[in-house]
């Protein structure tokens, strides 16, 4: 490709994923979800990939544990086949959830078939490329065809594939969520893309702190990654209640922290925001609901205001800080179609 070619594939893909959204679930309401494997029906239930899809099976595993009660891991892919007793044992019948944009990741190949040759449960590979090696390897397939990008930095195939994770963690998705998403992640684009562009064009701010506790830390270890992949900026995640714990070291006005705030533990949550900002930090914080003291506790607030349940409005969280990034790469002179050093699949020639 072209420099020309590959202009402002990031952004379009950023800005197309409700409407993706809408028509992947459509998608898979034509999938019978009594065909494909359930939670409850195996011991352990492990979800793996690499990179932004092993942030994704964190933020899975935690939920699908709360919802169906059966203990459930996240692994990166290389750690499954380089260690396998560690996550694998006779005694255990286990569901392997294997996430893949490109379903041609060496790793995670590698580990579908050492699982298949133990033969200990089943595999669903949930990917955007159903014809490439990875997703024959199973006979159970969940993909987003319309969630596959040109660009590197994985956006609306990361989303998508999150709903595909959730279709199977529920066993299909509620009525009218396809279209309450769409609408969700438009209206949040359309009212907080301007304000993300003028963030991200604020040189003072240096260092980028994203924080999230229980499934939500996985998501921001998702936006982490693609501030570090996109911008080439200093950018962490932690845990909220973690940050206090040494990182918050590193705080100070040309810092910028960004909170993904859940429902059990938002007060709790929202104070780290608030020391956080008496240390001279600028604050951000998204949340599904808002109390007044919210929008005076940080520089910056985010509503969703979805009325969906956790599993799946956490989608709405990731686009809007998705071109926070994109944007930054764009003021850093850089281009967030071509990030340093990276190609859209990793393959290993060993």
């Amino acid at each position: 490709m072209t420099q020309g070619e590959s202009k402002n594939y990031t952004k379009n893909e950023i800005l197309s994923q409700p409407a993706v959204w809408e028509k992947a679930l459509g998608v898979w309401a034509g999938l019978n979800a009594a065909d494909f494997p359930r939670p409850e029906r195996y011991d352990q239930v492990i979800f793996t990939g690499c990179g932004s899809t092993y942030f994704l099976s964190r933020w899975a595993a935690r939920l699908c544990e709360e919802l169906s009660g059966v203990i459930c891991r996240a692994a990166p892919s290389s750690d499954l086949f380089l260690y396998p007793a560690g996550w694998l044992g006779e005694d255990r019948r286990t569901l392997l959830v294997a996430s893949s944009r490109s379903a041609a990741t060496t790793e995670t190949m590698r580990a579908i078939e050492l699982f298949n040759e133990r033969d200990g449960g089943d595999t669903v590979v949930v990917t955007c490329n159903p014809h490439q090696p990875m997703a024959l390897q199973s006979e159970y397939i969940i993909s987003a065809t319309h969630a596959q990008e040109q660009s590197i930095a994985q956006t609306r195939s990361f989303s998508s594939m999150m709903l595909a994770n959730a279709w199977l963690i529920e066993g299909g998705a509620p009525a009218g969520v396809a279209s309450r998403l769409r609408a969700g992640g438009e209206h949040l684009l359309n009212q907080h893309r301007d304000s993300m562009s003028e963030l991200a064009g604020d040189q003072s701010l240096q260092r980028f702190f994203f924080l999230g506790s229980g499934a939500q830390y996985g998501l921001a270890c998702e936006i982490m990654l693609k501030m570090k992949e996109m911008s080439l900026s200093y950018s962490e995640a932690f845990h909220f209640m973690e940050f206090r714990h040494g990182p918050m070291a590193m705080v100070d006005s040309n810092t910028l922290v960004v909170g993904l705030l859940g429902d059990a533990g938002g007060e709790h949550e929202l104070a780290v925001l608030r020391d956080m900002k008496s240390k001279g930090a600028r604050t951000l914080a998204i949340v599904e609901t808002a109390p007044s003291n919210y929008r005076h506790a940080v520089d910056d607030l985010i509503v969703l205001e979805s009325g969906l349940s956790r599993l799946w409005r956490s989608v709405l969280y990731l686009p809007v800080l998705q071109w926070l990034a994109c944007e930054r790469a764009v003021n850093n002179g850089l281009d967030p179609d071509r990030p340093m050093n990276l190609n859209a699949v990793v393959v290993l020639d060993d």
